[in-house]
């Protein structure tokens, strides 16, 4: 979808404000729609995800009260090229000095960028994340689980009012319920759609995660377009269900774009759904075992040791989640395949991908517990272990600039990993949310 900008107009506007309005028109018209243009000071209209300031005059200076008392973010795209123009630094100053916050792109795909993000901030205003789940914390692992902050009413409180997602509960065991009615040959039918490569499956699996899939799609059509992500108590209540959700995740994403929630993670899920739709860069949650954490680390995996590393082995990390490197869906990896999969503490007719990123520069990011501040520090995924009959089938080694920092600044045990080095990208969408950026 497009995102809807409105232009502002200076009372001293002339010819070259209604240029450049043609101009964006023809260098963003695939990104965003351009409403009609309001004088400085009228109020926005609603559905509006942005302004745009065309023109920056010296008006600006008298206008800060008016720019301060906009609910929208401000765009300044004031050169035929798609950016500030190399005018526009002392009255961006100004209005930062005094309290107004700008967008001001210095290259085109920087604009591009935030066209996308101010589009999804306002998506997210009102959206829901549909999550399953009944007594958290009461199930398997409870010493565990019991300690997460996104079980919290507080944790999905402040989600909405600082985001605007709302996040709905359902019942994880009534959903259970609803899969054992599902008939047998449909869910194979829908199976065999997906045309997913697997290896190792129970005979039980296919049907199973295309049941799950089938129930989660006959609830979402109860929302129209609300639904943003959907998630699962998959784990510490693993015994409602069957089966684990990864499979019936990665096709709903590929034909929706619904985002998913490892564990009904909402704050891992609301930096992912931040993230890749303003980037539109590959992204999955894993966990982070830091080589620095020792046997804490490696005892959860059932690993006797990390990958022996000879330059900087405390700036390395493990990831791995569930068994293989992330729930990842197909269209994200370099090597995908569904697998059996290895925790205990689910159904032995559960699935688990074993996918890959490419080798190479990631970025990991998380929004912090009260949704105000992102996390972000980038590094090298060097390569891919293997642990035979291990918690870690098949993980990524990741080498980070400080390893000594992660572990002081790190929000969780989940992160959010994406392809490539995106920090300078993230702080383009940290100003978009008004978010203070974190990096390591």
């Amino acid at each position: 979808m497009k995102s809807r900008i409105v232009p502002i107009a200076f009372p001293n506007r002339d010819d070259e404000f209604d240029r450049q309005i043609e101009q964006l028109g023809r260098t963003f018209g695939g990104e965003a729609e351009f409403l009609p243009e309001i004088p400085i000071g009228a109020p926005v209209p609603e559905g509006a995800d942005a302004v745009v300031i065309p023109q920056l005059l010296g008006d600006a200076y008298r206008c800060v009260t008016e720019l301060a008392d906009l609910r929208v973010p401000i765009i300044i795209i004031t050169s035929e090229f798609g950016t500030r123009s190399m005018w526009d630094w002392e009255i961006i100053e100004f209005l930062r000095q005094n309290g107004v916050r700008t967008l001001a792109p210095y290259s085109e795909e920087q604009a591009r960028l935030i066209l996308r993000a101010v589009r999804t901030r306002s998506r997210m205003r009102g959206g829901v994340f549909l999550m399953y789940q009944d007594n958290p914390g009461e199930g398997r692992q409870a010493s565990i689980f019991k300690r997460f902050w996104w079980w919290e009413e507080s944790c999905r409180s402040e989600l909405e009012q600082r985001l605007g997602v709302r996040v709905v509960y359902r019942s994880y065991g009534e959903l259970g319920k609803r899969l054992a009615e599902i008939d047998d040959a449909a869910a194979i039918e829908e199976w065999k759609r997906w045309n997913y490569p697997a290896s190792g499956l129970s005979q039980r699996a296919p049907a199973s995660a295309a049941k799950l899939y089938l129930a989660v799609r006959a609830d979402l059509s109860e929302f129209g377009d609300d639904v943003l992500g959907v998630g699962i108590n998959c784990l510490n209540e693993s015994h409602f269900a069957e089966t684990t959700p990864c499979a019936a995740w990665s096709i709903l994403f590929e034909e929706t774009g619904i985002m998913w929630a490892c564990e009904a993670d909402i704050v891992s899920l609301a930096t992912k759904y931040m993230i890749y739709k303003s980037l539109e860069v590959p992204i999955v949650m894993t966990n982070i075992y830091p080589f620095l954490m020792g046997m804490a680390a490696l005892k959860h995996e059932k690993i006797p040791s990390f990958p022996e590393i000879v330059d900087n082995p405390d700036d390395h990390v493990l990831v791995a989640h569930c068994g293989y490197f992330a729930l990842m869906p197909r269209s994200f990896a370099s090597k995908w395949t569904l697998r059996p999969s290895v925790l205990e503490i689910v159904h032995q007719d559960s699935n688990m991908m074993d996918a890959r990123f490419p080798i190479g520069p990631v970025t990991f990011a998380k929004l912090d517990p009260h949704f105000r501040k992102l996390f972000v520090t980038e590094g090298s995924l060097k390569g891919y272990v293997q642990y035979s009959g291990s918690d870690c089938r098949n993980g990524g080694v990741i080498e980070v600039a400080d390893g000594h920092a992660l572990m002081r600044r790190a929000y969780s045990h989940h992160k959010c990993l994406m392809t490539g080095h995106t920090a300078r990208d993230l702080q383009h969408v940290a100003d978009v949310f008004a978010l203070d950026l974190d990096p390591v």
